[in-house]
């Protein structure tokens, strides 16, 4: 099965720009949009039933308070640059092309984005952050204002791309893109705005190579801002679940156990031994929770700013992150490639006053990566191009009655990391309510089943369990029509 890439060029957006302007004409007061990115964030490191009971995110359970938030909320990947591209185009990687994790920087100029529909519609558009889709930090189309990291990032005294040129800016990586991203809200303007905002954190540093390219034999740190490194210091931790998993039988995941074992071999760990082992410290749960203070309190910041100039009620605001990663579960740490919960299931939170209905705040329908592009152009009042393969989120939002997804498809492409020199880990993969069929395309002998309503931790395979042999084919078809409904855009 191959992973086509069918490129869309710039030249779709002018098609559609008299459909977008006519309509947008149409439109009364189009709302200003934030969204707000932030880097591998786990869903349970942010839902207050789910996260450490210690930390404090009194901005974000703000926004989830006046807002929406979504307990089913998937990535179609489970990497970043095909994760980022996915929610600025509301496609499959199969469709918009960037499967991996190469450099990408082409690719990204050519791509139809929300951002350049609604810039093509009259909105001012910023983007804020970091691009990770190439290391090259200059500007992408449709965005008016452009102020990017260059490849991963830094934490400290991060350089920018700003005015035609990077230029080296003192002080704690969120807390700069911030400022700027509260700069450009500040505007004094008359057309409503975008502001994109990708946060780096709470991605780890990396020592970066005068190419942009992250030389990872130099070790990765986790690192809050000053005034809040050490807050969690001596807070005791428990992660049970990838606790249960270390004693796990590996023999019902055999792709993942000969991964393992190439894991522990020498031409592997001269490179990668410190860090496959960074994610499971208990110490690095503390450090990234610190350092999800600093977004916590920038965030405050921009509703403050927006609520001052009395524009909270009608500016839609999206929180999500590109993918999670592993703390431990099934032995993995660094390696986020796997299709298993801790890497696929995102926190997403929704806030905009006018689809705001009272009493209910959560929604535990199958949402993706793929619905916000298309629930910002429902907001904007501007039609969907029929190059989307998303659903606004609107009618969840609003309560409205309409047929909503039951299965969605996770899919990865061979690429250039550490299981990938020796393994070829391509899969796509099923995932419903409470069933999950992973197809290793390489090894389609060695598929996996697993029940989530009775085994959340993904600990034991029932790909030969009599008791669910009765329900395999309807799986098995189901993931071939996802396959196909992937890579069309009819």
């Amino acid at each position: 099965m191959r992973f086509p890439r069918i490129g869309l060029g710039l030249f779709a957006s002018f098609l559609f720009l008299g459909i977008t302007l006519a309509h947008a004409q149409t439109s009364a007061t189009p709302p200003n949009i934030i969204v707000v990115l932030i880097d591998e964030l786990r869903y349970d490191e942010v839902d207050p039933s789910a996260r450490h009971p210690f930390v404090k995110l009194p901005n974000i359970d703000r926004l989830a308070n006046e807002g929406m938030s979504f307990r089913q909320f998937y990535s179609v990947s489970t990497i970043c640059s095909p994760n980022r591209a996915t929610l600025l185009t509301g496609q499959h990687p199969a469709i918009h092309g960037v499967i991996d994790n190469t450099d990408r920087s082409a690719l990204g100029r050519s791509l139809l984005t929300f951002p350049l529909l609604l810039q093509q519609s009259g909105y001012e558009t910023a983007y804020v952050g970091k691009w990770h889709m190439g290391n090259d930090p200059s500007p992408r189309p449709g965005f008016d204002f452009w102020a990017a990291l260059p490849g991963q990032g830094k934490l400290w005294n991060p350089e920018i791309w700003k005015q035609g040129r990077l230029q080296q800016v003192e002080g704690y990586v969120t807390d700069v893109l911030t400022d700027e991203a509260l700069d450009f809200v500040r505007r004094p303007r008359k057309r409503p705005f975008l502001l994109y905002l990708a946060h780096k954190a709470i991605h780890p540093d990396a020592h970066q190579l005068p190419d942009g390219s992250v030389d990872l034999s130099y070790g990765m740190r986790y690192e809050p801002a000053a005034r809040h490194s050490g807050r969690y210091r001596d807070v005791p931790i428990s992660l049970p679940q990838a606790a249960a998993t270390l004693s796990e039988d590996l023999k019902g995941k055999p792709v993942l156990a000969r991964a393992l074992d190439a894991r522990n071999q020498p031409e592997i760990q001269k490179t990668w031994g410190e860090l496959l082992g960074l994610d499971a410290q208990p110490d690095t749960v503390r450090r990234r929770a610190e350092m999800l203070l600093s977004i916590d309190e920038g965030l405050g910041r921009v509703l403050d700013e927006l609520k001052r100039q009395k524009r909270l009620d009608n500016t839609l605001i999206i929180f999500t992150s590109d993918n999670g990663t592993n703390w431990g579960e099934h032995g993995l740490t660094l390696e986020r490639r796997l299709p298993y919960e801790p890497v696929i299931h995102l926190p997403l939170i929704v806030y905009y006053k006018p689809w705001m209905r009272e009493g209910r705040r959560v929604n535990d329908n199958l949402t993706l990566q793929i619905d916000i592009a298309p629930t910002v152009l429902a907001a904007a009042g501007l039609p969907q191009p029929p190059t989307m393969q998303g659903h606004s989120l609107e009618p969840l939002l609003t309560a409205k009655t309409t047929p909503w997804r039951d299965s969605f498809l996770i899919e990865h492409a061979p690429d250039e990391r550490p299981f990938s020199w020796l393994l070829d880990l391509s899969y796509v993969a099923v995932r419903q309510q409470h069933l999950k069929l992973i197809h290793w395309l390489k090894y389609p002998e060695e598929s996996e089943l697993y029940d989530l309503s009775k085994d959340p931790g993904e600990q034991h395979n029932l790909i030969k369990s009599p008791d669910y042999a009765p329900r395999l084919p309807a799986l098995q078809a189901e993931l071939k029509r996802l396959v196909l409904e992937a890579r069309s855009l009819e």
